[in-house]
């Protein structure tokens, strides 16, 4: 069977751009999450974000692409770049049908749309930017991606809020398996601007105080803005061109729904979880390490922490959440646990839990706190969950001899 595996890896995160700024932040428990800057957040009632603040679109972005994208289009833009040159692929010498760009976004353009509407209401349509018809699209980011860098094959986007950027690469290994020979895939959010903030706060999860997932005080998660892009590749393929690097290989995906609110049946994370592993010909005693979905809400932590219990047992398996120094990032969120997996594998090392004191004993978890925990990881199972009912597992493993 194809092997998917990753050769690139593109981030920008709020404690970190680039891989490798990004992985020594985490490592180092270096915090994004600070007060909002972007716009006056003082008459909300929760005022901290993730932000990401070096970042220069100028510097990054064609001067020619500036007016007709949203932050988050290029920030995806520019991960995308950096995880092409990551994998020292130059997609102008491949065959532009056997490349693909598989992408999920969960809040579209908000900070282009919102600008633009402001222009709708106070100066009238004719003062309106002709880009607002494709800049506040979910799929925007898998456009631009493919038209800049030429990629002609099965293009997608997905929607499943936290967990759609898992849903991406889990289809991006299918396109692989169906025989396209390289899929830049992943997710990218922001929606940090008013109308962004308003509709985050109204969801009702929004912690006012601290993201603090797994914790008895945990009160709701912290929103942030960035995400991840990888390029993944046929192993075959990829040594073929000479690939200098692979990262390892998605080797488990599966997704699954939960039941109607009322319904007699547990939520299906546990499925996910179990049909994951089965994908990838695991036991569940082979996972070194879990990157849990960590919602910061005290139910849904249970709910996480009863399904991860259910299938390792209780303290069966290191359990972390680095997104506690990001906030929540929608669906760059899952990506970016999936490039932080692969760093572990590489490196040898999990990172820690930030701003976790007291764990609920009931919940079993054998949470990395403090310190990171240097230990091999072979295999690390990345779980996401959107609102409502979506779930994800990804399976990610080193590269077997």
């Amino acid at each position: 069977m194809t092997t998917a595996v990753v050769t690139g890896l593109g981030v920008v995160a709020p404690n970190g751009v680039g891989t490798e700024d990004y992985w020594k932040a985490t490592l180092d428990g270096r915090d994004g999450i600070a007060e909002i800057t972007r716009f006056d957040a003082t008459p909300y009632a929760a005022r901290r974000a993730g932000e990401v603040l070096d970042f220069d679109s100028e510097e990054h972005i064609p001067a020619r692409l500036l007016p007709q994208t949203d932050i988050s289009t290029r920030y995806a833009l520019a991960a995308a770049d950096w995880a092409l040159a990551d994998a020292a692929v130059q997609p102008s010498e491949l065959v532009d049908y056997d490349m693909s760009v598989v992408t999920s976004n969960a809040l579209g353009g908000f900070e282009f749309t919102h600008r633009e509407l402001a222009k709708l209401w106070s100066k009238g349509p004719e003062h309106v930017s002709v880009y607002e018809s494709f800049a506040w699209f979910y799929a925007v980011n898998t456009g631009q991606i493919s038209i800049r860098h030429g990629m002609r094959g099965p293009n997608k986007a997905l929607v499943a809020e936290q967990a759609g950027g898992l849903d991406a690469i889990g289809h991006a290994r299918r396109a692989v398996r169906q025989g396209t020979g390289l899929v830049v895939t992943g997710g990218v959010d922001s929606a940090l601007d008013p109308w962004g903030w308003a509709s985050q706060l109204a969801g009702g999860r929004v912690s006012a105080t601290a993201y603090r997932p797994f914790d008895v005080r945990a009160d709701g998660y912290v929103p942030g803005e960035g995400g991840a892009l990888l390029v993944m590749e046929d192993l075959a393929a990829a040594r073929r061109r000479g690939a200098g690097q692979v990262y390892g290989a998605i080797t488990g995906y599966a997704a699954t729904f939960d039941p109607a609110p009322g319904s007699p049946r547990p939520p299906a994370l546990r499925r996910a979880i179990e049909l994951a592993l089965r994908d990838a010909g695991l036991s569940a005693g082979e996972v070194d390490v879990v990157f849990a979905d960590a919602a910061g809400v005290g139910e849904l932590d249970r709910q996480e922490a009863e399904a991860i219990c259910a299938v390792f047992g209780p303290s069966g398996v290191p359990v972390t959440a680095p997104k506690a120094l990001t906030g929540r990032l929608y669906s760059g969120g899952g990506p970016l646990d999936v490039v932080t997996a692969l760093l572990s594998v590489r490196d040898g090392v999990i990172p820690a839990t930030a701003h976790v004191d007291e764990v609920p004993g009931d919940y079993r978890l054998d949470l990395v706190r403090g310190e990171p925990r240097y230990r091999p990881v072979s295999h690390a199972l990345v779980l996401a969950r959107g609102k409502w009912g979506f779930n994800t597992a990804i399976v990610v493993s080193a590269l077997g001899d």
